[in-house]
């Protein structure tokens, strides 16, 4: 196989303190940016605190990071990036702070890592527990794990919970806006509690802290988004038509969303809000159209007939050096997950993933502006970035049926043990 051979990230490299030299320059590229959008930082049972704490920050955009580092300043932190963060750049991230991870792995060794980086380091820990910029600007399955992780840590736990940094560069149309930010930065256990509370009760208070709408955000702070394209790319989330339930056949250019398939038009309005341009508004609030769509994969998944299979180009990711084209392969994801497969230069390949393996899905529109919109699977030292060649705008609801696969059995697996 072509990447036989490649040589592997080394993940077992401690983290580093950020260096010094290097702090000026985070402080010089982040708080131009933040004071362009006019940043807010609201900073709740803050008062006293110092690293090290775990900072667990909601994830929007880019501009996520500056937003982060404006918020704790002066202090540096120890920063989780995956693992495509560090493409070209290794030298500069493991120099100025981050951790590498594959997504949505159990990583063991990133446990170590984030102790040594908050007990030896004695730094913030960083850490964005989607895994991913949000969708549609809500929030995110977060992992069962995080209560207990933040446990054993024994530090105390900060949520920041970011305001209009998706509505600046929304995943699905990366062209940036102008949008005024905010940020709630607040101590949700400290350090006294951090013993005394249980996993269950830590894991409560961060579901609490890390709710959000951006759309509703833009709505109670009144921001018109006057962008032509405001709409462009928003098919690639509301892949299907509410009116006629017709998958994968909606389009979106400007400020319009329409169903090729009946015809029926919506437009987007500065405010986020959508209107049918005829006939009755199913979902004026975006974020409950991507909702509906998921109650209705979930129907599929209790029917046990829902079911995907396509042609794929399969790259692979084995260190920081950059992407192996490894060729095509076909993807079959059902009700007993995903299933991987390949011949590379005569060799067989096989990656499989079951429900209980993945409690999300990453997943990437147009990724690196290569056409194609992709998932990635990864292994503790490789990630696979899986491309469908034949099918188009399903990798929403591919992150659809892995997330409610993945409840489903937990649930089965619940009432077995019981």
């Amino acid at each position: 196989m072509k990447d036989t051979l490649a040589k592997r990230f080394d993940m077992k490299l401690k983290p580093r303190k950020q260096a010094w030299y290097l702090r000026p320059l985070t402080w010089v590229i982040s708080f131009p940016t933040v004071w362009t959008h006019k940043l807010k930082i609201n900073k709740i049972d803050m008062k006293g605190l110092k690293p090290p704490y775990i900072l667990l920050c909601t994830h929007h955009a880019f501009i996520d990071f500056s937003v982060t580092t404006a918020a704790i300043f002066p202090h540096p932190a120890n920063y989780v990036v995956a693992i495509d963060g560090f493409i070209k750049r290794e030298g500069l991230l493991r120099n100025v702070g981050c951790i590498c991870k594959r997504k949505f792995t159990n990583d063991t060794l990133l446990v170590r890592h984030l102790d040594y980086a908050l007990h030896v380091n004695k730094q913030i820990c960083a850490i964005y527990p989607e895994a991913r910029y949000t969708l549609v600007g809500t929030t995110a399955i977060l992992p069962d794990s995080l209560g207990k992780l933040c446990k054993l840590m024994k530090v105390p736990v900060v949520v920041l919970n970011m305001h209009g940094d998706y509505l600046s560069q929304p995943v699905w149309n990366l062209a940036k806006r102008k949008v005024k930010l905010s940020a709630d930065m607040t101590q949700i256990v400290n350090n006294e509690e951090i013993f005394n509370l249980s996993s269950k009760e830590i894991n409560e208070r961060i579901h609490k802290a890390f709710q959000y709408d951006e759309y509703k955000y833009q709505l109670e702070t009144n921001q018109s988004i006057d962008f032509i394209d405001r709409a462009k790319g928003l098919h690639k989330v509301l892949y299907l038509c509410p009116n006629c339930h017709t998958e994968f056949e909606m389009s979106s250019s400007g400020s319009k969303l329409e169903c090729n398939h009946c015809h029926k038009t919506y437009e987007m309005s500065s405010f986020g809000v959508l209107n049918a341009t005829e006939g009755k508004t199913e979902f004026s609030h975006i974020p409950d159209w991507y909702e509906f769509e998921r109650d209705e994969v979930k129907k599929q998944l209790v029917k046990g007939n829902y079911y995907f299979e396509d042609d794929v180009f399969i790259d692979s990711l084995p260190n920081s050096d950059g992407y192996i084209r490894l060729g095509k392969g076909k993807l079959i994801h059902d009700m007993t997950g995903f299933h991987l497969s390949a011949n590379f230069d005569g060799e067989d390949f096989k990656l499989e993933k079951d429900p209980l393996s993945l409690y999300s899905l990453h997943i990437e529109y147009d990724y690196l502006g290569k056409g194609h919109d992709c998932i990635d699977l990864s292994t503790l030292n490789d990630t696979y970035y899986i491309y469908p060649i034949n099918k188009e705008n399903v990798v929403t609801k591919l992150h659809f049926a892995t997330e409610e696969l993945y409840k489903m059995k937990i649930i089965e697996k619940r009432g077995l043990n019981e």
